[in-house]
């Protein structure tokens, strides 16, 4: 059995908690001037927020912990795929030192309310989870399993990729180049392309769940 919080208090809690993370991640890029920290904490928000939900939510115990488990391996991977590749020992990702230039002296400021629009993405994205908790169907249904086999799809295909980038950027005379080696030869991001098919293989498996429908909006979005 889950746990006895209501949703809406589940909803509370997670947004909280969202918050205050993001919050302590503001302070933290405001000592080390970089802002790429919230693609990172975002990554481990949205994994958190998932196992949050399967773990008290009410729903058949199987269903809650397939997802949460699916959505957790996710964030953990890529969150700290990013922590490497965009934070530790890496100057500022352009797209925040472009804004921290242009804000100025506001930019404390400004970062910190788009580190909050984070957290509410973050529960956003944490949907599927939720919606998928609630459901007390004893059963897996024919879309969990073959949203199941989609997401490995995508994670596989994520992996892979983000592995043969690294290795690209690995070598000083790649320096300045495009990837353009195993699956970035047939496309120039073969890594977003797999996470919105995890993306999808997310709310697919909401879909078997009362209102999964509104989980569609997260893939489309991504």
């Amino acid at each position: 059995m889950g746990s006895t919080f209501s949703p809406s208090t589940a909803v509370l809690s997670a947004w909280i908690g969202a918050s205050v993370l993001m919050t302590a991640g503001w302070l933290l890029q405001r000592r080390t001037r970089n802002a790429g920290i919230v693609d990172v904490i975002w990554t481990l928000e949205v994994g958190a927020l998932a196992a949050f939900f399967c773990i008290v939510g009410p729903g058949w115990a199987p269903r809650r912990a397939a997802l949460g488990a699916a959505m957790a391996l996710w964030s953990l991977r890529l969150g700290l795929y990013l922590l490497r590749d965009r934070v530790v020992g890496q100057a500022e990702d352009g797209r925040y030192a472009t804004l921290r230039r242009e804000w100025g002296a506001n930019a404390p400021t400004r970062f910190f309310w788009f580190f909050q629009a984070q957290a509410l993405a973050a529960l956003f994205f944490a949907a599927p989870p939720f919606i998928a908790s609630l459901n007390g169907h004893t059963a897996f249904h024919p879309l969990e399993l073959t949203a199941i086999g989609v997401w490995f799809v995508g994670f596989l295909g994520e992996s892979l990729a983000d592995r043969q980038l690294a290795r690209f950027k690995a070598v000083p005379s790649n320096r300045g180049r495009t990837c353009q080696v195993g699956l970035w030869n047939l496309s120039r991001h073969p890594n977003y392309f797999f996470e919105w098919i995890m993306w999808l293989a997310y709310a697919g498996y909401a879909l078997a769940s009362p209102w999964g429908a509104v989980t569609l909006l997260c893939p489309a979005v991504m």
